[in-house]
């Protein structure tokens, strides 16, 4: 008989390297190909059989529920754990875990990280190894800003180390975490905690089963506007694949009521929010209009982001910019 899987969505971070993109708006709420980036890992969740997920919020922490509800409209029941002070990564995930109802398997998402990693097969592996924790892994050509993980030759986990100058490997931790129930439990409450300093560590000093699970597919952290911008190219572009992207047909993606008017160029896998507007003679390559944002005519815009209901004057031209942020 399958075990029962649940999630943790740990989406209570502040975006500090995204401003002015974070200043109003949650990082894991900004759109991304056209939805919050956060509907891409629950619609993840979701098809790898989870059946609930709790969102461990604390930034802005009272703009996730309006929009995604008890999760009805996305196939799967969503609750909310808020932190009233940051407890950090192992912290957020004890406090989370009150809230989950009775499941044997729980998968731990950093909300920062876009990844076209098997999920369904890290579960599998992890029950396949009778694992305790199971860490997905993926291999990055220079690993001095991550947390090399270092193994033996049947993936059992023999060492953590955090961010240093000369990683003993390129294998990193990739944000995505397997525990048994009993295992995620034990996490203190109201404490904080590092699970990669602090839980990890103490896991393998008393003994259990960690195991790594390697992914070589797409990864990629969008904790920087170029990143955010590569995931939502990378996204309309069919680069890596989300079931959570809207339908599109062209080489950029128009949301319901974007008007681009025909004397207009636009490509470069953009994305043209709801209601938003493109004038005549003008070319948008590569960027982000939120909602209601207006392009003006002969403006020559590429890789910019366009902050909702904001208007560009005519004969704007810029590239890497930030308009009404």
């Amino acid at each position: 008989m399958s075990k029962s899987r649940g999630a943790i969505l740990l989406v209570g971070g502040m975006g500090t390297r995204l401003q002015p993109l974070t200043l109003q708006t949650p990082k894991p709420m900004l759109a991304v190909a056209g939805v919050p980036f956060t509907e891409h890992q629950i619609i993840k969740a979701r098809e790898a059989g989870i059946s609930e997920i709790v969102l461990a919020t604390s930034f802005k922490a009272e703009l996730f529920e309006p929009y995604f509800g008890d999760g009805s409209k996305f196939g799967i029941k969503i609750k909310y754990a808020v932190e009233n002070q940051p407890l950090g990564t192992g912290g957020a995930i004890g406090n989370a875990a009150k809230s989950l109802g009775n499941v044997d398997l729980v998968a731990v998402f950093n909300g920062d990280v876009l990844s076209g990693h098997n999920l369904d097969a890290q579960f599998n592996f992890h029950e396949a190894n009778k694992a305790d924790v199971t860490l997905f892994l993926t291999e990055v050509a220079d690993a001095r800003a991550f947390g090399a993980v270092e193994m033996t030759g049947d993936f059992k986990v023999t060492a953590f180390n955090e961010k240093m100058e000369n990683p003993p490997t390129n294998t990193i931790n990739a944000g995505c975490y397997i525990f048994n129930r009993d295992v995620i439990d034990q996490i203190p409450i109201e404490k904080v905690i590092s699970v990669e300093r602090e839980t990890f560590p103490n896991l393998l000093a008393s003994g259990a089963r960690v195991f790594g699970y390697i992914d070589r597919s797409y990864w990629l952290d969008i904790g920087n506007p170029q990143a955010l911008l590569k995931a939502s190219h990378d996204l309309v572009s069919g680069e890596i694949f989300s079931a959570a992207t809207p339908a599109h047909f062209e080489e950029y993606l128009a949301l319901k009521g974007a008007q681009i008017s025909e004397l207009a160029q636009v490509g470069g896998y953009s994305v043209i929010g709801a209601g938003a507007k493109v004038m005549a003679g003008a070319k948008v390559m590569g960027c982000v209009l939120n909602d209601g944002a207006v392009v003006g005519a002969r403006s020559n815009l590429r890789n910019c982001f366009i902050a909702p209901n904001f208007a560009v004057p005519d004969a704007t031209i810029a590239e890497g910019a930030f308009f009404g942020y």
